[in-house]
């Protein structure tokens, strides 16, 4: 072990004690380390978040906060696997489709509650318990479709791809809108206003074409976003063929 409470050698932070060294029972535990620093993400943004400030969020010094958790790495996984604890995982229906929808909705609520969780996302951090929790109710949904077992989970991980984009849209849109020295409904107004005039020249027939039927051509402006969102991973469900 180095200085510090530092590992050596790589290590999965779940194979390791809760805390190094022998002593007295921990003062502290993962669970509210995690808490702490999902508490401080969630209120000022990942970029917040520090060994420091965690520390001195549950009351523990700093060097000793590396006794329960030896990397800032390892503490990101805490927190993403702290986070996929909110799920609810019901029985599955039968329907894989439908269950892998309503797991989609989740998964996007759940990004938008904690909206630093795209940033973290890794396959690396895919395998705390809560994550195999998940992965194993998401196989559980799948049991009905007809395919092996390494294309379902190729499977889930193209739908919490699909999810982590749109929600980063989403997001940045959102973040974007807060930014602005006027209001969304101005911007919205001038930037269809120079569409519509590009769209007049008659250069762009099929985009033209395409935006017809009413639909505002400004990204993100008029549009019920969680029907897209439902319409967006139902094609990739719909369209999946292993």
């Amino acid at each position: 072990m180095a200085a510090g409470g530092r590992p050596a050698e790589p290590e999965v932070i779940w194979a390791r004690p809760p805390r190094a060294g022998r002593g007295p029972r921990p003062a502290h535990s993962r669970e509210s380390i995690a808490a702490e620093a999902v508490r401080i993400a969630d209120a000022e943004g990942i970029e917040a978040v520090s060994m420091r400030r965690v520390a001195a969020g549950i009351g523990a010094g700093t060097m000793s906060l590396y006794n329960y958790v030896p990397r800032k790495e390892d503490l990101y996984e805490l927190m993403v696997d702290a986070v996929g604890g909110e799920y609810e995982l019901t029985a599955p229906t039968g329907d894989w489709r439908a269950d892998l929808l309503a797991l989609a909705r989740q998964t996007r609520a759940l990004m938008h509650r904690h909206p630093w969780l795209p940033r973290l996302l890794t396959p690396v951090y895919g395998f705390g318990p809560n994550a195999l929790r998940y992965l194993e109710h998401s196989l559980a949904c799948l049991a009905p479709l007809d395919a092996a077992g390494p294309e379902k989970l190729e499977l889930v991980a193209a739908v919490n791809g699909t999810v982590a984009t749109y929600v980063a849209g989403e997001l940045a849109l959102a973040e974007r809108a807060r930014s602005l020295p006027w209001s969304e409904a101005a911007e919205q107004r001038v930037r269809t206003a120079w569409l519509g005039s590009r769209l007049a020249t008659g250069e762009y027939p099929l985009l033209a074409g395409a935006l017809t039927g009413g639909i505002d051509p400004v990204p993100g402006a008029g549009l019920d976003m969680a029907a897209v969102f439902d319409r967006t991973v139902s094609r990739l469900l719909g369209a999946w063929a292993p």
